[in-house]
């Protein structure tokens, strides 16, 4: 998997999936990376938040890895660095917005002094071995979202990064149709694009256009707003800002991650015109409708601001009559999480406005519309899908053969696909898979520990501690305790079963402690699915006296 005088193309994140991007290209015996993100856990990983990339593939060939090039600052192409980025050792380049999100991570890990960070302006390139790399400004949910101009020496690749196109984007300046032309006029071989939106028959359409939504939802509320939104996204923030102004509000800000997009936008040159913020403290002290609270959660994020507002357990207090807006796009999988703080604050009579009541949202992503023009623009050769589930990139693919592109090819995290010289196919398939954060520990998503977890998650926990002699036999009375077995009121008698059972099996003695162990371990097991048709986890423990 050392590439030769070709341009080799593989993902280790973000192809077959929504999320975790990790993107390789190698050339000439060299590789670059571009994005390093995360993805956030669902049920099926108790006690774990995060999960991160398995990057083992290029790890094994670290030498031969140049850099890391981010498109942009979402948590799903950044995400990674703060716990991976040290190890690798190579130096990250990009944008001075997605640079201050970046250095933020760093600090927060202690390790900004051994992570070389280059901040490269907006439109501007540089050259990496045989890669030379030119950020082109385009439209997202988020400032300075970038697509990749890749030069090799084997052809040319348009990478697009998270894109939409937007007419009054309110932050930042984006290329133009012309800008896009061009670059397609001077010739590109190989388009990687965003898949997210592809069964979306219509333009994303243009945060310019959610302010006049937005205001109106302010203006008919009665009591206090609290509006949810991404706190990657700059542009609502601003958006939320004119609409305080706008219906004579006063504006709050909660939420950590809010504050830091918030100082990094200013640092940036972004936000010139943002009010002056009041604190939870002042914002409940004023009339119920001279109040606009920006807050973090809207995803259903358990410690995030709006959790803890529906649960009262924040210095922001809702009662019935005031009003929570959702001005974001449910993320597929959070749907549970989110409707638990909708029945909670309906339960309390706050009143609720997503986006299927009222305009007061747009994605970050491309739909039907966009797609076709960035096709026409730059007029690629070979159209290779990414950012999405199997079904986006196929349905991608398909699209893009109907609007006249000559090829496409649909890969999976792991295919090694050959880009460049000549007709693009799939080489090789290398490892891929999932790395969970558990507290400050990396683990498998699948290794012992999170299996392990599932299984008690699953079936519960017995400990059984027995005395033996040094012959073996037992030494009095079995002690059992139970976790998550579900005998309830029961559990005195059950309890009493399974020490007469341990007892019985401990017995025979024995100085093979190995079979005594499993031969109790067996006994109790016995007695639980017997009881309850489960088959918990069953440690025993002997202590010889």
């Amino acid at each position: 998997m050392t590439p030769k005088n070709e341009l080799l193309f593989c993902a280790l994140g973000g192809s077959g999936e929504i999320g975790m991007n990790v993107n390789l290209y190698g050339c000439q015996g060299k590789w670059v990376m571009v994005d390093c993100g995360i993805t956030f856990a669902d049920l099926n990983y108790p006690g774990i938040d995060v999960i991160l990339p398995d990057l083992a593939f290029i790890e094994e060939r670290i030498d031969d890895l140049l850099g890391i090039v981010l498109t942009h600052g979402h948590e799903d192409h950044i995400g990674a660095l703060p716990y991976l980025a040290e190890d690798l050792g190579v130096p990250l380049f990009a944008t001075p917005f997605t640079a201050g999100l970046i250095r933020g991570k760093l600090e927060e890990e202690r390790i900004a002094d051994r992570v070389k960070l280059h901040v490269i302006e907006p439109g501007k390139g540089f050259d990496l071995g045989p890669f030379g790399f030119q950020f082109v400004p385009m439209s997202h949910s988020i400032p300075e979202a970038n697509a990749l101009l890749i030069d090799t020496p084997v052809g040319r690749v348009f990478h697009t990064g998270d894109w939409k196109l937007d007419a009054a984007p309110l932050i930042g300046s984006p290329a133009t149709a012309e800008q896009l032309t061009a670059i397609g006029d001077d010739g590109v071989d190989v388009l990687v694009c965003d898949s997210t939106n592809v069964f979306n028959a219509e333009a994303s359409g243009s945060e310019g256009e959610v302010r006049l939504g937005l205001a109106q939802a302010v203006a008919k509320a009665r009591g206090r707003v609290v509006v949810t939104t991404f706190a990657s996204n700059a542009a609502r923030v601003a958006t939320l800002g004119e609409v305080a102004k706008e219906t004579g509000r006063k504006l709050c800000v909660t939420g950590r991650s809010l504050d830091r997009i918030i100082r990094v936008a200013k640092a940036c040159g972004y936000l010139k015109h943002f009010p002056e913020t009041i604190d939870a403290d002042t914002a409940m002290r004023l009339p119920r409708d001279k109040v606009l609270i920006v807050a973090t959660g809207g995803q259903g994020e358990a410690r995030a601001a709006l959790a803890r507002i529906a649960e009262g357990t924040h210095p922001i207090a809702l009662d019935a009559g005031d009003t929570v807006i959702f001005s974001s796009k449910q993320i597929p999988g959070n749907e549970v999480a989110i409707g638990r703080i909708q029945n909670t604050l309906a339960g309390r009579g706050v009143e609720m406005v997503t986006e299927r009541q009222a305009h007061v949202h747009v994605s970050g992503h491309p739909g039907r519309p966009e797609l076709a023009a960035m096709y026409g623009w730059i007029k690629p050769d070979l159209l290779l899908p990414v950012h999405g589930e199997m079904r986006h990139m196929m349905e991608h693919a398909r699209f893009g053969l109907s609007q006249g592109i000559p090829q496409a090819l649909v890969q999976k995290d792991g295919d090694v696909v050959r880009l460049l010289p000549g007709a693009a196919e799939k080489i090789g398939h290398v490892q891929v898979g999932r790395l969970v954060l558990d507290g400050d520990v990396i683990l498998p998503a699948d290794g012992t520990t999170i299996n392990e977890r599932r299984k008690v998650s699953l079936h519960g926990q017995i400990s059984v501690a027995v005395a033996v002699g040094r012959d073996g036999r037992l030494k009095g009375e079995p002690e059992v305790r139970l976790q998550g077995v579900p005998v309830e009121e029961d559990r005195p008698p059950f309890t009493a079963e399974a020490v007469a059972a341990a007892a019985e099996a401990a017995r025979g003695g024995g100085r093979d402690r190995d079979k005594l162990r499993e031969g109790i371990r067996l006994a109790v097991r016995r007695v639980a699915t017997r009881w309850t048709g489960k088959k918990p986890i069953v440690d025993v423990l002997l202590i010889e006296v």
